[in-house]
């Protein structure tokens, strides 16, 4: 379904501008739009690969014979230190790479921050692949392809947010997470494909090898992206921007909607500068607002890691394995079936319920689905015994309830996160916002991915108790913190947050939002 698309424009002192007819966005322009988003959008697809491969990496035998140790018995075995350490150094790697490599798209622009990215990824790649029995160069070698995806996740949402038209942001930001929910799902048939079809190195060094080809796309496609026209006035280089947005609308270049826009970009700018070149030390000092919007940014970041998704995602082939199913590999591809699907219904919740809504909804679902979850692993397995083997009902019950779980992370949290990011922040300081936001994403994966080993040997299925009070928590968080901006420009978004009280956002007003829905209910 296609948005709606109005007509009438807002400039900074709040005047209606009423555009030309035959300027008027076409659904033609919101596919041409699209398809440019999900170019830049594969950056995810990147990442997720990660995610789906690595997962299945720590069980494949060969893996395990050239990377772990060797048991008492004379088996190969991962260490439950080293397992962690390959898994979650990948995140540490991002963590850095997002305050550092990040800040390519301020100095050489969006697009071409995103390429030279790439070149870093294909460093990490290769020194990945020639590893022969060290599993330190191993290590290494996630540590630079992870400065590189880092990066890639503050550089795409950014992208895509600055270059999107309003009416549809939300829904074009989202397909940064369907594009991660692909390249897991990707990730996770293929490790399968080579764990089936061969007996050596070829089971983890192709699935690392094809790498290389996501790789070349999104530097080949790069180069045919229009920059972000927001960067090109930002760096004074007025023509090209309104360029950039001819090509993404489909307008003449010399059109009335094309001055108008760069007209409101090119005065918010002139406003922001007025106030000097953007600090770090701003994002604690700035205004309106700017300190509470970063708190807002790294707490967002952090609840969507520690809503228990990359629990299944990292180790989905373990859990499943120790309720007893003959290949945890196959169950693995079933959730990254459901990942996928589930998130094609995110490109319309977000923009059809907001932003608030669509949280609150997710929070909910998925505590529920985790309580449940967690119960039956702590009441039906036998108590102290990690790994033994389940009845057939208990593990049908768990992989159906994991898949709902998913389901409510694919369609709410797994996108919305980012399309919040990405439109909180003034211009001046949005690359540095968001890249400490999404390290701290990316520290609590640390976290999460290292010692989930060692909880789960500890205590078990109850695990999942502690996840699910932290979305009781987000649900309190987003409710009281988390203004709504559906249907807000960027620009806008300054405005709402300068006149709201932090701690009663249920109070905010969004009169777009609330036209919107009104016209819904109308319909």
């Amino acid at each position: 379904m296609t948005p709606p698309v109005s007509n009438v424009y807002e400039d900074e002192t709040h005047k209606k501008y009423q555009q030309p007819e035959d300027d008027l966005q076409a659904t033609s322009s919101y596919i041409f739009v699209g398809l440019m988003c999900a170019l830049v959008a594969f950056g995810g697809f990147v990442f997720g690969w990660d995610t789906g491969t690595i997962s299945g990496f720590v069980n494949l035998p060969d893996f395990k014979q050239r990377f772990g140790q060797i048991s008492s018995e004379g088996n190969h075995y991962l260490s439950k230190v080293r397992t962690g350490l390959m898994i979650s150094i990948f995140n540490i790697g991002c963590a850095i790479g997002g305050l550092t490599l990040g800040r390519l798209g301020d100095i050489y622009g969006r697009k071409k921050g995103l390429m030279l990215t790439m070149v870093v990824y294909i460093v990490g790649i290769v020194i990945q692949i020639a590893s022969v029995s060290s599993w330190v160069q191993f290590f290494i070698g996630r540590i630079i392809s992870g400065l590189a995806v880092g990066s890639t996740s503050v550089l795409c949402p950014l992208f895509i947010g600055e270059t999107s038209p309003k009416q549809i942001r939300g829904t074009l930001v989202s397909v940064y997470q369907l594009m991660i929910t692909a390249g897991i799902f990707l990730g996770y048939c293929t490790t399968y494909g080579t764990y089936h079809n061969y007996d050596d190195s070829r089971q983890w060094r192709i699935p690392l090898g094809l790498c290389f080809a996501w790789a070349l796309l999104m530097i080949f496609g790069m180069s045919y992206m229009p920059e972000s026209p927001r960067f090109l006035i930002e760096n004074e280089k007025i023509e090209e921007a309104k360029k950039s947005l001819a090509t993404v609308n489909k307008v003449p270049v010399d059109s009335e909607f094309v001055r108008h826009e760069a007209e409101l970009i090119f005065s918010a700018i002139e406003l922001e500068r007025t106030a000097g070149n953007a600090s770090w030390s701003e994002l604690f000092t700035g205004k309106p607002k700017i300190f509470y919007r970063l708190f807002i940014g790294v707490m967002l970041q952090s609840l969507q890691q520690l809503t228990g998704d990359n629990y299944f995602f990292y180790y989905g082939t373990t859990i499943f394995k120790s309720v007893g199913l003959n290949d945890s590999f196959e169950t693995s591809i079933v959730l990254g079936v459901v990942n996928f699907a589930s998130t094609f219904l995110a490109l319309y919740t977000v923009d059809h319920f907001g932003r608030r809504l669509t949280l609150l909804g997710g929070s909910l679902g998925m505590a529920v689905c985790l309580v449940i979850f967690a119960s039956i692993g702590v009441k039906s397995l036998y108590p102290g015994e990690w790994g033994v083997d389940a009845n057939e009902s208990t593990g049908d019950a768990m992989i159906f309830l994991a898949c709902f779980f998913i389901f409510f992370f694919a369609t709410t949290w797994g996108p919305t996160v980012y399309v919040v990011i990405s439109e909180t922040y003034p211009l001046r300081i949005r690359a540095k916002g968001m890249a400490i936001a999404t390290s701290a994403n990316w520290i609590w994966g640390f976290l999460i991915s290292f010692f989930t080993p060692f909880i789960t040997n500890a205590i078990h299925f109850a695990y999942g108790y502690v996840f699910f009070g932290c979305l009781i928590f987000s649900m309190f968080f987003v409710y009281a913190f988390i203004p709504e901006t559906k249907g807000l420009t960027l620009e806008e978004v300054d405005d709402l947050y300068a006149n709201f009280t932090p701690g009663l956002a249920f109070l905010a007003k969004n009169k777009k939002a609330e036209k919107d829905g009104d016209a819904a209910e109308k319909n």
